[in-house]
Order: C-alpha cells, then sequence, then structure tokens
C-alpha cells in the first residue's frame, strides 16, 4: 500500500507519495502560489534544472532536447486550462507564456532534470523508471485523457528504453469524480479511450459496468460525474501496468480549498505545481 506524506518547504508543505520515495518531487499546494518552477525546484535538489511547457489540452510530450533544439518550450512558464470553464485562466496565463511550446507533457534523458506541470483541478501525473532513472510529468484533464496523453508519455519513455514493469505512476490532486460535472458527451468521448466503440449510449452503458466505475450518477438530466482519475488508472492497466504501480492521492481539489486551487469552485486565475527530478 503507498502512502501519502506531507513534506515541509519554507514553513508550508508540499505531498510526496512513497511510490516515487527514489526520486526528489513534489505535488505542491497553493500556499506556494506564486513560486514557480525554478524556485520549486532548488528545494527539491538545488543542482537539478527545471523545465516546463505551455500546455494546452492536447497530447504531445516533449523533451528537454526537443525543447532547447526548436524553441518548443522553456524553463520560465507554463498554463494549465481545466476545461470549457478553464479558458479564461488560460488566457490570463498564456500573457505570460508566449515563447513556450504547446504541449502537456515532459520526459527526461539525462539525470538531474526537472520536470514541471500546473493544474487547478486537471490531474498532474509524475512519472518514474525506477531501473534508467528517467522520468515524465503529465499534465492530464478530461480533453488529454481522452487523446491518451499518459499513455503517450509512456510510450516516449518505452521508445528511450524503459520497460512497463520498472514504471511507478503517481496520480497527484484532482477534482474528485463524485464532485467532477460533466456532459454525457464529454464521459462518452473519454470514454473512448478505454472502450472501443463510438456509440455514445453504449460507451456510458459499458463505463457504469466496469467494476468501480469512473461514471457515476448526477441528478440534472443529460449529466453525470466522472473520475479522471481512475479512467487514466483504467488506462495504465491496459498497457500491462499493475495497481501495485500505480497510486492516486486522496485529495480533491475542488474539496479542500484549504490546500489546493480550484477554477470549477473559485473562478481565480491560479494553479499549483507538480514536478519531478531524473536521477
Amino acid at each position: 500500500m503507498h502512502t501519502w506524506d506531507w513534506r515541509g518547504c519554507e514553513g508550508f508543505l508540499y505531498l510526496s507519495c512513497s511510490l516515487l520515495e527514489a526520486f526528489p518531487h513534489g505535488f505542491f499546494t497553493r500556499h506556494f502560489h506564486p513560486h514557480a518552477p525554478h524556485d520549486l525546484t532548488s528545494a527539491l535538489h538545488p543542482e537539478a534544472e527545471a523545465y516546463r511547457v505551455k500546455q494546452v489540452h492536447g497530447n504531445v510530450v516533449v523533451t528537454p532536447s526537443e525543447i532547447g533544439e526548436s524553441g518548443v518550450g522553456s524553463r520560465e512558464s507554463g498554463v494549465a486550462e481545466d476545461d470549457k470553464e478553464d479558458k479564461a485562466e488560460a488566457a490570463i496565463l498564456a500573457a505570460h507564456s508566449n515563447s513556450l511550446t504547446e504541449a502537456d507533457g515532459l520526459l527526461t534523458e539525462q539525470p538531474l532534470q526537472a520536470v514541471w506541470v500546473a493544474s487547478a483541478d486537471c490531474t498532474p501525473v509524475l512519472i518514474a523508471d525506477r531501473q534508467t532513472g528517467q522520468v515524465a510529468a503529465v499534465h492530464a484533464g478530461w480533453r488529454g485523457t481522452a487523446m491518451k496523453i499518459v499513455p503517450q508519455a509512456i510510450a516516449r519513455l518505452q521508445a528511450q528504453g524503459s520497460q512497463i514493469q520498472d514504471l511507478c505512476v503517481a496520480l497527484g490532486p484532482a477534482i474528485a469524480g463524485s464532485v467532477y460535472q460533466v456532459s454525457q458527451q464529454v464521459a462518452a468521448e473519454v470514454g473512448t479511450s478505454i472502450i472501443a466503440t463510438k456509440a455514445e449510449a453504449k460507451i456510458l452503458d459499458l463505463l457504469a459496468e466496469i467494476p468501480d466505475s469512473p461514471l457515476l450518477p448526477d441528478s440534472l438530466p443529460e449529466r453525470v460525474r466522472l473520475d479522471i482519475r481512475r479512467v487514466i488508472a483504467l488506462q495504465l492497466e491496459q498497457l500491462g501496468i499493475s495497481p501495485e504501480q500505480v497510486a492516486i492521492a486522496p485529495h480533491c481539489t475542488y474539496q479542500e480549498p484549504e490546500r489546493f486551487f480550484s477554477y470549477r469552485r473559485d473562478k481565480q486565475k491560479k494553479v499549483q505545481w507538480s514536478g519531478i527530478i531524473s536521477q
């Protein structure tokens, strides 16, 4: 059983996962705002170099060398856009990140590279390879999850030599399925990432039949509740990653205002950062 623990930094607490204990990492809270990844990296490892991208709800995953060669990323700024109602937040943050690439994941190639993603209600995913020492950070909103951004990051790690059995995946604080109301159309779109059919009604029925289903009922017509982290866990299972290799944080950004920003709850243009450093 993996544990999630609070660790201190500059008088505040950030979340860590025992599954990733061999790697400096952290899921930082709202209390660290407005510190950027460069500052947070120094708290985890003073010699590591920080990287981030402009997040756009796609499934593109880049490396630091790709950032350096093409100017498609940066060490300076990032954007989180959680869903349709977060576009205002994304626009505000984009004003400070015009030079960054449009991507939603970063994976390392060398030791002491720190990769970061920003989130408000989306899922920050940190991945580590216990053998190669390489890591990845992924921003997985519902759109990115529908486009299988986490499997895409794992495919890129595999291309670098990673083996499925050596990977550890931690899904950080995000909006819980019990409070994440979406349209049936959105749920069906996300559902196609784990169920091979395009018929919306059939997808919803099949999702509901899955043990520990990611689909929950809602009181409004044509609305449901959707557990994005459960969907990601099912995507990982389909890749051959065992449940013992996956940890899901027992925290909800929407329901814990004292710890986390949630755009859906507050409509504030603020995010928290999650990052991990390669060995």
